[in-house]
């Protein structure tokens, strides 16, 4: 039995990935709560790519053995914005959409790249890359979108609640953390679950490539596309 979730030899790829995107993601939400006015996250140096301030070890151990994981969260005054409401739910998206960027923005560089003759194909390797990189951060957009606390859904979704309901919910965490670790860890409530989120990669993954093959038309189309149109996400 393999201990950790991943294929062991294509650790290395993945944990560079997942500092990457963990890195982004934090970075994201520090830098647009800062731009908004809340110095807070810049003043404890969130303000960086650099992974070291952004990562939470028991958090990345999770991911490789599990499937899931977290960063240090970046800690967010909403009182200082000028637009408290609109603001705060800009700055808590920031974070999961910098994750959908990434894994555009890869594909967007392999068909400019392919366009000017630089690259035809993918070695065996850099398409393991592709995929995982454009997998991670697929996964951690739309897991980070569901609404249970302390998840950026949630916070989205808090905006719009009554007080009441919010300390409710606060009363409850305990029980929301349990029951989401059972979610987790229990094979037919997973694959119920966050298996059935984790299958809109592929429709997001077919959007992405359908645009890339719009835009590099003149040359035949997206290179990204004709490699991933097979692939089962």
């Amino acid at each position: 039995m393999n201990l950790f979730w991943f294929p062991i030899e294509h650790l290395p790829v993945i944990i560079l990935i997942m500092l990457v995107a963990f890195s982004v993601h934090e970075f994201a939400h520090a830098w647009t709560a800062w731009k908004f006015g809340d110095d807070t996250a810049y003043r404890e140096g969130r303000v960086t790519l650099n992974p070291l301030a952004h990562l939470d070890w028991i958090g990345m151990l999770f991911l490789v053995i599990a499937g899931f994981g977290w960063a240090k969260p970046v800690p967010v005054r909403r009182s200082r914005f000028k637009n408290p409401h609109l603001m705060n739910i800009i700055v808590t998206a920031a974070g999961p959409v910098s994750n959908l960027l990434l894994a555009f923005l890869l594909l967007l560089v392999v068909d400019v790249l392919h366009a000017f003759h630089v690259i035809d194909n993918f070695s065996n390797q850099f398409f393991i890359f592709i995929l995982y990189w454009i997998s991670i951060n697929l996964a951690l957009f739309l897991f980070n979108l569901i609404p249970l606390p302390p998840l950026d859904g949630y916070r989205i979704i808090e905006e719009f609640l009554p007080i009441r309901i919010r300390i409710k919910i606060q009363e409850m965490g305990q029980w929301i953390t349990f029951a989401f670790l059972l979610i987790v860890f229990v094979p037919p409530l997973r694959s119920a679950t966050i298996g059935q989120l984790m299958s809109l990669r592929g429709p997001l993954v077919h959007g992405m490539t359908w645009i890339l093959d719009k835009l590099f038309a003149f040359g035949g189309g997206s290179l990204a596309k004709d490699w991933l149109q097979y692939v089962k996400w």
